[in-house]
């Protein structure tokens, strides 16, 4: 596909910006990292199976959902599903390999995406991280290959987020040794179940586990839920119906009536109950042994984020080649239209959405980097562990909002052909709106990723909900707090950093200077925490009920934990770019990495300005230098989504994307 190509070099003062040239190929090997063998399997099941993007719209329903379940079962076939699966039933032995794959599935149709997640993620995942050997033994070979499809039953009508106060409950017949599965009332039906209303025939099923009277907390139990396409004994099904999208995913709810399973049933590598009804685990606190049962589940919300991320890279794709070749108006010639991409504003719309879905990539490769080492095994840390759950929610809410953004943004840069279905827009939209909602609601995740901050993911972390929480940083000083932040003492750091220090940094330090944006988002990420923790301390000295302490600081507890998410971001960019050896290729990622930092303090300029950090002057030179460095990306843009590595056939948009046409020419 032909691609802009950047104009002549020509001389130029030493010091003048001399404009780079990318190669394409050794950009895309950047962002495929260490797995392009693997995403390149994907990129090429995905070109096999191009058709199921008009399927979907042609299709009924039912029609649709077999479709997706026939692709997933021959993409299983590949091996490209079971990456991250032991080799000994089956699967690859690398789980930084799965992710990859399930990232580059986000590139084609998002039911196929979801339907993989849910049977090898999130019911193969939970089989593996929560099972012992027997349960490995019993499931994951014929669930690698698709043989035994099965979901994820957590999620109830009225419980979402909270998991800990879910209805279901698992009782222990010791005369038995079973344990009896009940939907204890309406809202404890489980909800919007992925596979459940059609294909799967097991389930992993997340009760409240009572044992000799008494209430053991959550757990979960693999339980027959159809037999020869029919509802087992004791289990309802019912179809969620149609859907704002993912409509190839048979999402339904379940009721249990007594269901009956096996002791052995209880995936039982945290705890376990005795044939006599013992209840046995070697971590004693419930609440940590809860959070350590959830934190070996973060692997799906990790996907969700690149895959977010993914989609976003598509809608970049088609509205940056559309731009490319559609014109408007006879702005600086009369005999020829202005391209799109050549408009000012334009630029403004898509370039930093660009730059910020390059910043996120390289974060979500830090995060699936993180989470291979992890679970493993390379690496071996409770604390680490903390905190790789802490930035995987960070990173999940961030991709996702960004999706969502950049997707509808995308659209309207395409005008009315944005809005016909044949240009992909409609899906992606519909596909992607949920991405903020599964595997946990982004405001919720992002109270997870500030009591990180604010416990300093010690051993409280696993211990404390929200209230208990706020007790607990009500009862350390606030210096004690932001000790533990890594980001105290900012401003002394300062002036080893920047010239002038604290009090000439708005004047002297280079925009364009990378300490100097990475200082802005500290600053502004220390003293957002340092404010909660003084609210949440204030509140408490003055007899405030827990809740109602958290409840009126909970905008600011967002706001803290999306700066510290924003500054890791940054890091991140900021880390790879300064990776790469010298050439054309770094200029470029240099000039992306500028654009995202400086639109991204531009975006919250009034904050900066009411702390002191920013002057009616300075914030005018940083629109004014986001404003060239747009100018700068402009003869890249086709390079720099080229190097996203879409397949041609993922981006179908005839009326939008045109092969051979050169921007410009």
């Amino acid at each position: 596909m032909a691609t802009e190509t950047a104009p002549p070099q020509t001389p130029t003062p030493e010091g003048a910006y001399v404009q780079p040239r990318i190669d394409v190929a050794a950009l895309q090997a950047v962002l495929d990292g260490k797995y392009a063998e693997i995403r390149n399997l994907v990129r090429s099941n995905l070109a096999d199976y191009a058709s199921v993007l008009e399927d979907a719209e042609t299709m009924s329903v039912d029609d649709y959902r077999e479709r997706v379940k026939e692709i997933v079962v021959e993409m299983a076939a590949t091996g490209q599903t079971g990456m991250g699966f032991p080799e000994s039933y089956g699967g690859g032995g690398d789980i930084g390999a799965s992710i990859a794959a399930f990232e580059t599935l986000a590139f084609g149709d998002l039911s196929v995406l979801v339907k993989v997640g849910v049977q090898f993620g999130l019911f193969g995942g939970a089989i593996l991280q929560l099972g012992t050997k027997e349960h490995h033994d019993a499931y994951l070979s014929k669930l690698i290959t698709g043989e035994l499809m099965g979901c994820f039953a957590m999620t109830e009508t009225g419980h979402g987020s909270n998991v800990q106060a879910l209805g279901t409950v698992a009782t222990y017949d010791v005369a038995t040794q079973e344990f009896v599965i009940t939907t204890t009332r309406e809202d404890a039906r489980k909800d919007y179940i992925g596979n459940a209303a059609k294909h799967a025939e097991v389930a992993v099923v997340f009760a409240q586990l009572h044992v000799a009277g008494g209430s053991e907390g959550v757990h979960a139990f693999v339980v027959p839920i159809r037999e020869g396409g029919k509802p087992c004994a004791g289990v309802r099904i019912e179809d969620d119906g149609l859907k704002m999208g993912l409509n190839g995913v048979d999402n339904g709810r379940l009721w249990f009536d007594e269901v009956r399973v096996p002791r052995t049933s209880m995936l039982n590598r945290f705890a376990d109950v005795t044939p006599a009804g013992v209840y046995e685990s070697a971590i004693e606190n419930p609440n940590k042994r809860f959070f350590t049962m959830l934190g070996t589940l973060i692997q799906g919300r990790v996907c969700v984020g690149g895959a977010g991320i993914n989609a976003a890279k598509v809608a970049m794709t088609i509205a940056t080649k559309y731009a490319l070749h559609r014109r408007q108006f006879e702005a600086t010639s009369e005999d020829e239209e202005e391209l799109l991409l050549d408009y000012g504003m334009h630029q403004r719309r898509l370039f930093p959405l660009l730059a910020r879905t390059y910043a996120l990539h390289f974060t979500q490769e830090r995060v699936a980097g993180e989470l291979h080492d992890i679970l493993s095994g390379v690496v071996e840390s409770e604390h680490r562990q903390r905190e790789l759950e802490s930035l995987a929610a960070g990173a999940k809410a961030l991709g996702t909002w960004h999706a969502t953004r950049t997707i509808q943004e995308c659209r309207e840069a395409c005008g009315g052909a944005g809005y016909l279905s044949i240009n992909r827009f409609a899906a992606l939209k519909a596909d992607t709106d949920v991405f903020t909602t599964f595997e946990g609601d982004n405001h919720v995740l992002l109270q997870l990723v500030a009591k990180g901050l604010l416990t300093d993911y010690s051993s409280e972390f696993s211990d404390l909900d929200q209230f208990g929480m706020v007790k607990f940083v009500a009862g350390l000083a606030v210096e004690t707090v932001l000790e533990r932040t890594n980001v105290h003492k900012l401003l002394e750091r300062i002036k080893d950093v920047l010239p002038g220090g604290d009090d000439g940094w708005d004047q002297e330090a280079g925009l364009l200077d990378s300490d100097y944006q990475l200082t802005m988002l500290r600053f502004r990420e220390e003293h957002m925490l340092g404010g909660v923790a003084r609210r949440l301390k204030r509140g408490i000295d003055q007899k405030m009920n827990p809740g109602a302490v958290f409840s009126r600081v909970q905008d600011h507890v967002i706001g803290a934990a999306r700066a510290h998410v924003e500054r890791l971001v940054l890091e991140a960019f900021v880390e790879k770019t300064r990776a790469q050896p010298d050439g054309d290729l770094k200029v470029a990622l240099n000039l992306l990495c500028d654009l995202h930092a400086l639109s991204t303090i531009e975006a919250d300029r009034a904050w900066f300005m009411e702390h002191g950090r920013l002057t009616t002057a300075r914030s005018k030179a940083i629109s004014r230098e986001v404003s060239s460095l747009c100018r700068k990306l402009r003869p890249l843009a086709g390079d720099l989504v080229d190097a996203f590595g879409v397949p041609p056939e993922m981006l179908r948009s005839p009326d939008l994307v045109r092969p051979g046409l050169v921007g410009g020419a």
